[in-house]
């Protein structure tokens, strides 16, 4: 590493470490236990979770979780990239030091798109057609009520349309990796 690489990296860490800091400060003066947001957002990680432990098919469970964990992770993917490029952000947090909405990214949106998922394998419906109509809904419906209750902030260009788009590509991703990773199942040397 160059002199200049170094010195041009310690800056960043510091300006990292500040932003954490503040954001801490932030949490404590505004979206701590005492805040009604605050146990919103608690009860959109806990709430799902739950709902997801009495319903999951257990016969499919690791199906259905690979599927789930690959809308997590594109999800978190997406949210870090749109929240590091100030596109989106969250005013309100459960977890301060997490750099996206924790309960959006592990719980409700996995969990929702799990629970489709599992409805549309058991019932022989496409799951395709079915997480499009779960995307319009988290889309147009669901996010423009958190932007309404101060829960979102869409910036710099961002809008309902392009949270679409990206649920659309994430819900593309999940069904090819998992429908690759069935076949590799059934399909063994």
């Amino acid at each position: 590493m160059t002199k200049e690489q170094g010195k041009r990296l310690d800056e960043i860490l510091n300006l990292q470490e500040k932003v954490v800091s503040m954001w801490l400060d932030y949490w404590k003066d505004f979206s701590h236990l005492g805040t009604g947001p605050f146990w919103v957002i608690v009860s959109m990680l806990v709430v799902p979770l739950v709902i997801l432990y009495f319903k999951i098919d257990r016969t499919k469970v690791f199906q259905i979780g690979f599927y789930g964990f690959n809308i997590h992770t594109w999800f978190t993917y997406s949210d870090a990239i749109a929240m590091r490029t100030g596109h989106v952000y969250y005013p309100f947090q459960a977890i301060p030091v997490m750099p996206v909405n924790f309960a959006l990214d592990a719980s409700l949106v996995p969990v929702t798109f799990m629970l489709v998922y599992q409805w549309c394998i058991n019932n022989n419906k496409n799951v395709f057609f079915y997480g499009v109509i779960t995307s319009v809904f988290f889309s147009f419906l669901f996010k423009p009520v958190m932007a309404a209750w101060d829960l979102i902030k869409l910036d710099n260009g961002m809008n309902y349309f392009f949270l679409f788009l990206n649920y659309l590509a994430i819900l593309i991703m999940a069904i090819i990796l998992t429908k690759v990773f069935l076949y590799l199942t059934h399909h063994q040397k």
